[in-house]
């Protein structure tokens, strides 16, 4: 599953919108936007808060699964 992917599953089954997501967050909903379409990814400590948005709201999201995909691009 793509990271893009990824977000848009967290992001559904907190039944958030992505203004909703990215206020979360603390960030902006162009960001969330981006990372959506597949046009950017968080950098490292967004990364990290998205991990504890996740382990506070029960999801499975495998942070260093992602960083690995990203080192092998």
């Amino acid at each position: 599953m793509s990271f893009s992917n990824d977000i848009k599953m967290i992001r559904h089954k907190c039944l958030l919108s992505q203004i909703e997501f990215a206020e979360a967050l603390g960030v902006s909903f162009a960001t969330v936007n981006r990372w959506e379409s597949g046009k950017s990814k968080p950098n490292f400590k967004t990364m990290k808060l998205i991990n504890s948005f996740c382990e506070t709201h029960g999801i499975d999201f495998d942070v260093s699964k992602q960083l690995t995909e990203e080192e092998e691009k």
